[in-house]
């Protein structure tokens, strides 16, 4: 029997759109049947044996079609295994994931009835030459050099183990 995942992504730049792409790609080696689809276009959960959500943390919140996928999709996902990953901070620095990390723990926190399969963050990709309105006023963002820190590796490990106990197989 297939199971069936929907990867569901919010992004402004794309940049988790790709991440996003890359984890249906992982969980297609695995023998899952995978949709990609922006988060913000999915009317039903129906025929979905799980899901992964991914968006950005952005200016120290997760993108709101995060939380409008969650509030809209609410009974469906209280009974189906739901995986969660957040792109944050620009660079590899402990210290900054970890601040990631708490950002994305406070938003889920706002679901009590939220009890993902796993959570995580990843580093992601900064084009300052991509900001738009307002964020291209803000002088600092402007100067900072462009970088692309996804740890391939990483998201490729954490795909693997993703619902493991749904295909009722060892990841």
């Amino acid at each position: 029997m297939s199971v069936s995942v929907l990867v569901a992504y919010s992004t402004i730049y794309g940049s988790t759109q790709e991440v996003a792409a890359y984890i249906a790609e992982e969980l297609r080696k695995n023998g899952f049947e995978v949709d990609v689809k922006p988060a913000r276009e999915v009317q039903s959960l129906d025929g979905y044996d799980a899901v992964v959500l991914g968006a950005p943390l952005y200016m120290f919140r997760w993108l709101n079609d995060a939380h409008r996928f969650l509030a809209r999709h609410h009974k469906a996902l209280e009974t189906l295994p739901i995986a969660i990953f957040a792109l944050g901070p620009f660079h590899n620095k402990e210290d900054e994931l970890q601040s990631a990390s708490a950002t994305l723990e406070k938003e889920l926190a706002k679901y009590a009835w939220l009890k993902p399969v796993a959570t995580e963050v990843f580093v992601g990709k900064f084009d300052p030459a991509q900001l738009r309105f307002p964020y291209s006023l803000i002088g600092p963002l402007k100067k900072m050099p462009a970088s692309d820190e996804r740890n391939w590796e990483a998201i490729s490990a954490w795909s693997q183990g993703l619902f493991s106990s749904v295909a009722g197989k060892d990841a």
